[in-house]
């Protein structure tokens, strides 16, 4: 019925699935394992609508199928003295970027079919060595409305165990828990840590920053070898709410199947991360949202309200939005004149993406001048710094788009993952109705940037200066400051300025520095996640 070339290895047969005869065929060289219905007449070996193809690399794993005790009245059924049968544990596409577990069993007439196939399965699984084997798991058990523990246990842990995945379980107890734990443990027997429920940008600063020697990378920081994954992780507050901006920006969906599937796989990529500096001294790491003004008055008078739970981001965005504090500063930064893209052209950054392929060629180049001795911080002395004054309502650098469900956009819908820069979003003082119309625009299809008060700018370097803290030390950029008096002289009554500063929201959590230097590290960590795919098939059935 089916031959087995020597040259390329490659297994066509018949077989059967849900009793129904089948196609089937394995071809090492391209990877993929193709199924579908055999047929008889003019069509038959020729694949019809019902056709499958599973690429390897997204089988989970092969199994064999215990048939005892099973009674089969099927004539064709009856012809076999013993059928043998064996599982193949696979990745479903299901609707919204969502991923979903499937299986697909097939009857083979034969032992040495049946023995054949499973070998070569097996055989081509062991060559993926991107896969996880071994993985630390934080669990928040009061993330996910107190469900965090039971969402690992009844959806993630299984899957893992399918996989044959081993993991070191650590169940938080408070505050920076998981960062605390990753310098007392060794992280070299871990391929890669697991958050569920708890911030994952809480493991991303400790894995940017504290698990490498200092003087191993820039700013004291180097890549890591493996990454990081989140199932359900509350991050940053894109528009009123607590939201999970890094699984929608890196996978498309929060969903926990999805997510540890894509740990399964083996699926990563890497990220750029955010170096926070105040007078040269490192605050903070920052891998998403980075707010001053609007969003950093919401965390930070959240923070006063953590008794009201999730309602609280809810509650404190509506007061700073009646509020409507503007704050005077002085923001200098770098254009980022290597990437490909402005932070308007709607395009947005996904899996393969070429523009964060061709900064990953770019970083790779100028490890390779390093390596010689050759210096890159030259061509940055000679670009152009622009500096711009005012009152802001909101001074926001997204390292990703930061979506989430209420803004499916994100705060910048064509900020890319690891192109070495963030978009730098500007929005300058002006009437609470033009503002809510801008807040309204992330829900929707249209251009958040479309406003005469609202400035993007993608940069690979930026530096904030509050007025009060101008007053305090001129010698802190040294431009602007006189400008910015006269802004203010020339419109009193207009002025909504408070003398105080705001604070940063730096992924969720509160800085209160006025002045800060920030530079963005082109793909500094690697975080399991495949990135949104493009208009992914849906099936129907598994």
């Amino acid at each position: 019925v089916g031959a087995a070339g020597e040259a390329e290895k490659t297994c066509h047969h018949v077989c059967y699935v849900d009793r129904r005869c089948t196609c089937g065929r394995l071809s090492p060289a391209d990877l993929v394992l193709f199924f579908f219905s055999a047929s008889s007449g003019p069509t038959a070996g020729r694949p019809g609508s019902d056709a499958c193809a599973v690429p390897i690399s997204e089988i989970i794993t092969v199994e064999e199928t215990d048939i005892n005790g099973k009674q089969y009245t099927s004539g064709k059924w009856q012809k076999m003295e013993k059928p043998y049968a064996f599982t193949v544990h696979r990745v479903r596409r299901a609707r919204r970027h969502r991923w979903r577990w499937a299986q697909v069993t097939f009857w083979c007439p034969e032992e040495q079919l049946y023995h054949l196939w499973l070998q070569t399965l097996r055989e081509l699984l062991e060559t993926l060595t991107s896969r996880p084997k071994h993985l630390l798991v934080f669990i928040n058990p009061l993330g996910g409305k107190g469900q965090g523990k039971r969402i690992y246990e009844k959806k993630v842990a299984p899957l893992f165990t399918l996989a044959s995945i081993t993991t070191e379980i650590v169940v938080t107890e408070r505050a920076n828990h998981a960062k605390e734990s990753l310098y007392e443990l060794d992280i070299d027997k871990y391929d890669g840590y697991v958050c569920v429920c708890p911030k994952v940008e809480e493991v991303l600063q400790s894995g940017a920053g504290g698990l490498c020697p200092l003087g191993a990378g820039v700013d004291g920081i180097c890549p890591l070898g493996r990454g990081l994954a989140s199932s359900i992780s509350s991050s940053c507050s894109p528009v009123l709410g607590s939201t999970d901006c890094v699984c929608y920006s890196t996978v498309g969906t929060n969903d926990a199947e999805t997510s540890a599937l894509h740990i399964i796989v083996g699926d990563s990529l890497c990220m750029d991360v955010s170096a926070v500096h105040h007078n040269s001294t490192l605050l903070r790491y920052s891998v998403s949202l980075l707010g001053y003004g609007f969003y950093g008055d919401i965390i930070r008078d959240s923070e006063k309200k953590r008794w009201m739970g999730l309602a609280r981001y809810d509650f404190s965005g509506l007061k700073t939005f009646f509020s409507h504090h503007c704050y005077e500063g002085t923001v200098s930064f770098l254009p980022a004149q290597h990437t490909v893209g402005s932070p308007r052209d709607r395009k947005p950054c996904r899996a393969g993406c070429p523009v964060c392929r061709q900064s990953r060629q770019q970083l790779e180049e100028e490890q390779q001048r390093a390596r010689y001795g050759l210096d890159g911080t030259a061509s940055e002395e000679v670009e152009e710094w622009k500096v711009l004054c005012g009152q802001f309502l909101a001074i926001n650098a997204a390292n990703m788009s930061c979506a989430c469900p209420r803004s499916p956009q994100g705060l910048s819908p064509a900020a890319h993952l690891g192109d070495g820069s963030s978009d730098l979003i500007l929005i300058r003082k002006c009437s609470r109705f033009n503002f809510l119309r801008f807040l309204v625009r992330h829900t929707n299809q249209g251009d958040q940037f479309d406003f005469t008060f609202v400035e993007v700018y993608r940069v690979k370097k930026f530096q904030f200066v509050s007025k009060p803290a101008e007053d305090e030390d001129s010698s802190v950029l040294g431009r602007g400051k006189k400008r910015l008096g006269q802004l203010c002289s020339e419109h009193p009554t207009a002025c909504c300025c408070r003398a105080s500063s705001s604070s940063w929201n730096c992924d969720g959590e509160v800085l209160s520095s006025p002045a800060i230097e920030v530079r963005v590290h082109c793909q500094l960590v690697r975080l399991f996640a495949r990135g949104i795919e493009e208009s992914p098939k849906q099936e129907s059935r598994g």
